[in-house]
């Protein structure tokens, strides 16, 4: 009785978790690498996500009482309760107006300066708003030639060993490179979502920007506001003191 030949591929355990028992030791470290890249993706996603619902809620609240208030100090007070570095836009205009105060100073200087300390305000918290994402780009980008690395360096591998064996039969030929290309595939399941993720939270942020804009403009609307009516003031007490003295 002759014995049917064996399947090479059934001593082959080709699930993904068998080909990566099965690969290389360099595969296996690309493998690993790309595996904590996808973690660490999804983990910034959902940070930022809360951080980023959580900011633009606290703006818009922010920007909601300054368009409603009718002075600075007005807004200051009703502002008061809010907490988040947002509110860092009115503790600047209001210190450079204190600094203001100090000496003599026109309302265009005034202006000038409360616009240029609110645009480095702005400007910082958008890069706080902006971090981590970098690591999103890096995956997006370098993760399908990690991949590619690991496939290149599984398949020179399979290669070697249908050399040494001198069989060139697909079921000989196929593990091997089935192994290699789960390296790629790992590389586009982490790329991919961050690149994704990436563009999602570009846009989200430079709506965010926008609103800390608009936060800005209507700060320096009541500052300008404020002006004019200590102006007014001004004017109408001069006025009466004139007409005192012409009585």
């Amino acid at each position: 009785q002759i014995a049917p030949p064996s399947n090479p591929l059934i001593t082959h355990d080709l699930s993904p978790m068998g080909m990566y028992h099965a690969a290389d030791w360099v595969v296996k470290g690309v493998m690993l690498s790309l595996l904590a890249a996808s973690i660490l993706t999804w983990a910034v996603f959902l940070f930022k996500q809360v951080q980023l619902m959580k900011a633009t809620r606290r703006t818009q609240k922010l920007l909601t009482e300054l368009v409603d208030a009718e002075s600075l100090e007005n807004a200051k007070q009703t502002t008061q309760p809010f907490k988040g570095v947002e509110s860092s836009l009115i503790s600047a205009t209001q210190h450079e107006l204190q600094l203001s105060s100090l000496g003599s100073a026109s309302e265009n200087g005034i202006k000038e300066r409360v616009q240029l300390r609110l645009e480095r305000v702005q400007a910082e918290l958008g890069r706080s708003m902006t971090s981590l994402t970098g690591i999103l780009a890096t995956i997006g980008s370098v993760g399908p030639f990690v991949g590619l690395f690991g496939t290149v360096w599984g398949i020179m591998n399979a290669f070697i060993g249908i050399a040494k064996s001198q069989n060139t039969t697909l079921v000989v030929v196929a593990p091997g490179i089935a192994e290699a290309l789960l390296a790629t595939a790992i590389g586009l399941v982490a790329a991919i979502p961050a690149v994704v993720i990436y563009n999602y939270f570009t846009r989200k942020i430079s709506g965010y920007k926008a609103q800390l804009a608009d936060v800005s403009v209507a700060l320096m609307i009541l500052v300008s506001r404020d002006l004019d009516q200590k102006r007014m003031q001004s004017h109408q007490e001069h006025n009466d003191t004139v007409l005192k003295k012409v009585g």
